[in-house]
């Protein structure tokens, strides 16, 4: 008997663990590629009959191949499998496992490495964005051995520049996308931005909260999570990014006093559970908002205006720095560029089996 199968590779990238395949292994078809997709990654909330492992982090994918764009390298797609809801979303950017892009592009011959390191440029479908990643590749040779290391994972390894060009605005179209830095929804202060990511930030206190609380205790209280699901929904038209309903963007981040000697401490959610650290995007966009004090931000920390800004965004794991560097045109302060340090490593390759019913439609 013979089986349809489709080549991936199994990578972690950042605090995050995906799927990678090569778009031309995949169906043109949109939704018989997000079947597929479901099928290999898995339906049900124990995904019990796919490769992923049941949360948020660990039931992403990420669709490579070679840029129709000229001053890109590769074009990356992502695509968030719904934990539970037998669904795919690919309107949000994952930071995270972009970091494991240039991986799957040299390991599959896409890219070649380059003595030293090597620069790829990749081409965010999702967001129409660019970002630069800087790979250790000594003596042509892609390396995962370092002394790197990211809160949220264990270990070291090789370390991965990841340099975010001009995303402010990329998903919603500005940088502050209702046209302030400070809203009100339902009596409570909020502040949406999108360097990359669509993110809306409120003080914890304005919720009853202090920030601290664990993942689990924000996660399983009802009343806190509709609170917040109600302000998502309304913000999203607001943000451009109309019903929300099923996207599981914007995300939503409480902030508070940071007590571990970072700038900002994070709770986020992804859409409805506490993310376990922070995504690198959303941590962009939280780092951005720091530096203007008409944000909701200024209440827990203290601005400062300059040119190149290390700003460290505490979250459940630890913590995660962003550097920005801006520049002031006609007296607004415009961020140019996102820098931050990522790890990844190759977990697995091999050959995933759709279902039969799925191999029947192709």
């Amino acid at each position: 008997m013979s089986y349809f199968s489709i080549p991936y590779m199994q990578i972690r990238g950042g605090s995050s663990k995906g799927i990678f395949f090569n778009k031309k292994d995949l169906p043109k078809d949109t939704k018989l590629r997000d079947e597929i997709i479901l099928s290999i990654v898995g339906r049900d909330l124990r995904q019990i009959d796919g490769l992923g492992g049941a949360n948020p982090l660990t039931s992403k994918v990420a669709i490579i191949s070679k840029s129709e764009e000229k001053d890109c390298d590769v074009d990356y797609l992502f695509v968030q499998v719904v934990v539970g809801e037998n669904r795919v979303d690919s309107s949000p950017n994952c930071g995270n496992i972009l970091s494991g892009v240039g991986i799957f592009a040299i390991e599959s011959k896409m890219i070649n490495a380059t003595d030293g390191t090597t620069a790829i440029k990749v081409n965010m479908l999702n967001s129409n964005s660019i970002c630069e990643l800087i790979m250790q590749t000594p003596n042509s040779k892609l390396t995962y051995v370092g002394d790197a290391k990211i809160d949220g994972v264990p270990g070291t390894s090789s370390p991965i520049i990841c340099n975010y060009i001009d995303v402010a605005g990329s998903v919603c179209g500005s940088l502050f996308p209702t046209g302030n830095k400070k809203d009100v929804i339902d009596g409570v202060e909020i502040t949406c931005i999108d360097n990359g990511m669509p993110v809306v930030l409120i003080n914890a206190s304005e919720l009853g909260k202090t920030g601290y609380e664990t993942c689990e205790e924000l996660s399983n209280d009802q009343i806190f999570r509709s609170k917040l699901e109600n302000i998502r929904l309304k913000v999203g038209p607001l943000m451009n990014l109309g019903d929300v309903t099923n996207k599981v963007v914007p995300k939503m981040t409480i902030v508070s006093k940071a007590r571990n000697g970072g700038n900002i401490n994070t709770r986020t959610f992804i859409p409805h559970v506490c993310h376990s650290s922070i995504g690198v995007l959303g941590a962009v966009s939280v780092a951005s908002a720091c530096l203007y004090e008409d944000c909701i931000t200024s209440n827990v920390f203290e601005n400062s205006n300059k040119s190149n800004r290390i700003i460290s965004v505490e979250h459940p794991s630890g913590e995660f720095s962003v550097e920005l560097t801006c520049e002031e045109i006609n007296d607004e302060l415009v961020i140019k560029k996102a820098g931050l340090l990522r790890t990844a490593r190759l977990i697995s390759k091999g050959e995933a089996y759709p279902p039969q019913e799925i191999i029947n439609n192709i």
